[in-house]
């Protein structure tokens, strides 16, 4: 039940009576003490009584005539108040309190005969058990009972292979009982915790468990049980289907029950003719932590209770298949999957499935699709459900064999091979299929038709948009017809799992006509329909840096396997039975080929023309990107190592995969960076002339001074006379001399009297590194002067030491007292020079998280005349205690936190290390 403010809601309650409709105070205080004393939900009671005394002396309380209209009225009043539908408010001036008969206290001959007129047990078809049971039967019956129920019922339903267990028409019955009907559907040990019975008249809970023993044999946890519900199902019933159903130990087929409830009783208002029914006891199951009360048991299959039990039939015939369906497609991949070494742990995943709440063969297609992709990996390994029974069709290798008569081979290769000659001596050729082998009379025709044709051409465009697959082994072949013959080239791998072979597929020695060689730039069209083989050369071009892959994604049909139907179901499974390797060793499990540049497949042939053009000029653009870093990039043997990999990669054809000045942009600068280990060099696309980063500052007016002081500085005073400070940008030295005089008055004086201050600099992103030898100064001794670091700027080459000032405004904190620097992954630029200035000349203890890494300065250039430019960081820092260049990686706290933790792990070293000091005194 939801937890309420009872004193409001009563108040409610009171004031939904209309102006000339009210009732009696006295009855309504009689019913909340009922209430207080009975109902199963007491929390929600808290301050009701107070809020009706309330009401009543505030005269809000007016007269009802009509008994029955009052009975009404509190009934909506109390339900809506506590949100309880079981709570209600009768006027029975007749009624007569009805007692039904302890079982227990009943004959034994007539305990017998309403045993058998409530539970009736039959075996059906396949040794399939049926137990119907009307009435739960209690503890107490059931001890008194025990040879009768074992021999006739429990003992004849334990040795049946599967179980109906029908409470649709369940409406009585005794809680007690449901501990021996989950018993003996679990094992003996461990025991069960299976529901939590509160009941307030007694203000006494009870946990229900399941027994260590039992009278006759157990059901156990293997064989398959399912439940038929009703809305009639209720009570005791209830609490054994929602506690079966979430064990995972049955299913439950059928209608929502009723949602009835533990214990209800019905309880006369004072010597009034007014009755309350009221829940006294709740149950709250410890599996889910809510209760099949009210709201009832939902049923795993819903279905109208009449047709529960053909369902239940339809359904256990399916659950019974479930052991065979695993183990077939255990075998079939046992046999057939490619790789090999993941085949004992997806056997392993198959057999340990959890396959409790399977209902259906799509479901168990489903459940154990699931399973194996996430142990495999692998997208080609699919279990699917195949209702339609389509057609299991495995391609031909036939259709792909070429002619061996000399007239139809020369027409086979007219029809299969399209070659024009486009406008900017652009070569095209087209092939829908790729044929199964290449003899030798085929080379000569195809020298001749193709080869020959397209060797002047500027570039190549060779169109799959409509190629659908076919053999694998001519492959190599056109792939070495796209390379130099003067060295050898690894192209692909395949493993065969059903011939255990394996073959590397290389760059043939000797091939007949022209080749296109390496240099020249081949532009691959795709569309949706390209698939299989042609998808394999899509990706080869693509893995090999030869060609850019321009159209459509590809159908990520998937190649090389077999599709095999499981036996009397509608199951099916796909096995891939071969690996294909790429030449960088990495598997491809298709999926589709995604192309460098995604247009419409009818659109591809003129962004051909488009991306031939701008590949043109990669080179310069390469070259000129090269040139800046040399010239302003801060460590010069760097820049040239970095040059100089940008072309080498460039020649080795990395740079077909970029189509656009973006796409440049997102290479030049990954390649950049991993070359240089440097993750401040970035290059960018922009179409206007970006700002520079670092204009002169602006010096603040008077009026000015007083609100930057405020936007930027925040001061406090912890406890233990502990000084905070936190700023959020590092500003220059020339603003900081404007302010100066308000600074000293409305931050510095404040905090440097302080025994230690902590600098939060966790939002401090940087900004001039021109204050920082002033800020620094503040921290240390007039004399001697300290060098800080030495920058080196590349623009200038030069070399310049950092000194503190010998002369500041105000009280310096000095060189003694402890200073804390707060630190986040938002920390960078001049606050970590600052940072791990202090930290090198160990001035500082520094807290939080590794800053950024951001550069002291960094000059933006232009690459050539293009939109593109480069951010390049122009300056060193070298430090001043071991004359080294300070890494890029940021700044390493001393004590690592997470950012939002740092203030705090700063105070409590401060307070440890003041305790120390006081106990060495």
């Amino acid at each position: 039940m939801a937890q309420h403010a009872p004193s409001l809601l009563w108040m409610l309650l009171l004031c939904t009576l209309s102006a000339n409709a009210s009732f009696q105070p006295a009855l309504v205080l009689e019913m909340a003490k009922i209430l207080l004393e009975n109902y199963c939900f007491p929390e929600n009671l808290v301050g009701m009584q107070e809020a009706i005394q309330q009401a009543i002396s505030s005269g809000e309380i007016l007269q009802i005539s009509d008994k029955k209209t009052l009975a009404a009225v509190l009934t909506v009043g109390v339900q809506g108040a506590l949100n309880d539908p079981r709570l209600t408010v009768s006027f029975e001036p007749n009624f007569v309190p009805v007692m039904p008969p302890v079982l227990p206290s009943l004959p034994k001959e007539q305990l017998i005969r309403l045993v058998r007129n409530s539970v009736k047990m039959d075996v059906l078809e396949n040794n399939v058990g049926y137990l119907r049971m009307d009435r739960i039967i209690g503890e107490e019956t059931a001890a008194k009972l025990g040879s009768l129920l074992r021999d006739n019922i429990w003992d004849k339903v334990a040795r049946t292979s599967s179980l109906i267990f029908d409470l649709r028409y369940s409406t009585a019955g005794e809680l007690s009982g449901v501990p021996f009907i989950i018993s003996f559907f679990a094992d003996p040990e461990p025991l069960i915790h299976i529901d939590t019975v509160y009941d307030r008249p007694s203000n006494k809970t009870r946990e229900l468990w399941t027994m260590p023993s039992i009278i006759g044999d157990r059901y156990g946890k293997k064989k398959d049980v399912i439940i038929l519900t009703s809305k009639r199902t209720m009570g005791a019933a209830e609490a054994v289907a929602y506690a079966l159903k979430n064990l995972k130990r049955a299913i439950t087929v059928g209608e929502r029950s009723a949602g009835g409830s533990v214990k209800v009783q019905k309880i006369r208002i004072a010597k009034s003719e007014f009755y309350i029914t009221v829940p006294v006891a709740r149950s709250v199951s410890p599996i889910t932590g809510q209760s099949w009360e009210v709201s009832g048991v939902a049923p795993t299959v819903n279905t109208v209770a009449k047709e529960a039990i053909a369902k239940a039939k339809s359904l256990l015939a399916i659950r019974s298949a479930i052991p065979k369906v695993v183990q077939s497609i255990s075998d079939i991949i046992e046999r057939l999957y490619a790789f090999t070494d993941r085949v004992p742990t997806l056997i392993q995943r198959l057999q340990s499935t959890d396959l409790f709440s399977v209902v259906s063969e799509e479901d168990l297609a489903v459940r154990l699709n699931h399973d194996l992709q996430i142990v495999s990996e692998d997208p080609r390994l699919i279990i699917r459900f195949m209702q339609d029974h389509a057609a299991i069709i495995e391609e031909d290798p036939e259709l792909y064999k070429v002619p061996d008569d000399p007239g139809l081979l020369q027409d086979y290769i007219d029809q299969v091979f399209k070659v024009e000659i486009l406008p900017g001596n652009t070569g095209y050729l087209r092939f829908d299929k790729f044929v199964k082998s290449f003899a030798a009379k085929l080379e000569e025709h195809m020298a001749k038709k193709v080869w020959e044709p397209l060797k002047d051409t500027d570039n190549l465009i060779i169109d799959l948009r409509h190629n659908t697959g076919g053999s694998s082994t001519s492959l190599a072949l056109i792939l070495s017809y796209l390379q130099d013959t003067s060295q050898k080239h690894n192209f692909f791998t395949i493993y065969d799992r059903i011939q255990n072979t394996t073959t590397e597929y290389d760059s043939l020695p000797k091939i007949t006509g022209p080749t296109y060689g390496s240099k020249r730039e081949v532009y691959v069209l795709t569309s949706y329909y390209t698939a299989s083989i042609g998808e394999e050369f899509a990706y080869l071009m693509q893995s090999l840096h030869r060609g850019t892959v321009i159209g459509e994604i590809t159908s990520g049909t998937l190649m090389h396997s077999k599709t095999f139907q499981i036996e009397g179901t509608d199951i099916a499974i796909t096995v891939p039975f071969i690996n294909f390797i790429d030449n960088n060793g990495e598997f491809w499990l298709g999926g589709g080929v995604v192309p460098e540049a995604i247009v419409l497949a009818e659109e591809a042939v003129d962004h051909v023309h488009e991306i031939a053009e701008f590949h043109r000029g990669l080179r310069s653009l390469i070259e000129g990107a090269g040139k800046l870093l040399e010239k302003h990039y801060a460590v010069h043997e760097v820049a040239l190592q970095a040059s100089k990999v940008l072309l080498t990669k460039w020649a080795d054809g990395l740079y077909r995969s970029v189509v656009d000045f973006e796409s440049l942009a997102s290479q030049l600068t990954a390649d950049l960076q991993e070359t240089s280990g440097d993750h401040r060099l970035h290059v960018f696309h922009c179409d206007v002339e970006p700002e520079s980063l670092h204009e002169v500052p602006k010096i603040p007016t008077a009026e000015e001074v007083g609100y930057i002081i405020d936007a930027l500085f925040k001061i406090e005073l912890l406890p233990g006379n502990i000084g905070y400070l936190r700023f959020d940008m590092m500003v220059d030295i020339e603003v900081v001399r404007a302010i100066g005089s308000q600074l000293l008055k409305l931050v510095w004086s404040k905090i440097v009297n302080t025994d230690a201050l902590i600098i939060d600099m966790r939002y401090n992103s940087g900004g001039y590194s021109t204050a920082i030898p002033l800020l620094c100064a503040y921290f240390f001794d007039a004399e001697p002067l300290i060098h800080l670091y030495t920058v080196f700027d590349r623009t200038t080459d030069t070399m310049s030491e950092v000194m503190t000032f010998p002369n500041v405004r105000g009280q310096r904190y000095g060189s003694s007292k402890d200073l804390f620097i707060l630190t986040s992954h938002m920390t960078g630029s001049a606050a970590e020079v600052f940072i791990r200035t202090m930290k090198d000349l160990n001035r500082s203890t520094v807290v939080g998280e590794p800053t950024i890494g951001g550069s002291l300065s960094s000059g933006t250039y232009q690459i050539r005349d293009s939109v593109l430019y480069a951010s390049i960081p122009n300056q060193v820092v070298l430090s001043a205690i071991t004359g080294k260049v300070w890494s890029f990686s940021g700044v390493e706290p001393h004590v690592i936190a997470q950012a939002n933790d740092a203030l705090f792990v700063a105070q409590r070293i401060i307070a440890a290390r003041l305790l120390k000091k006081e106990q060495g005194n």
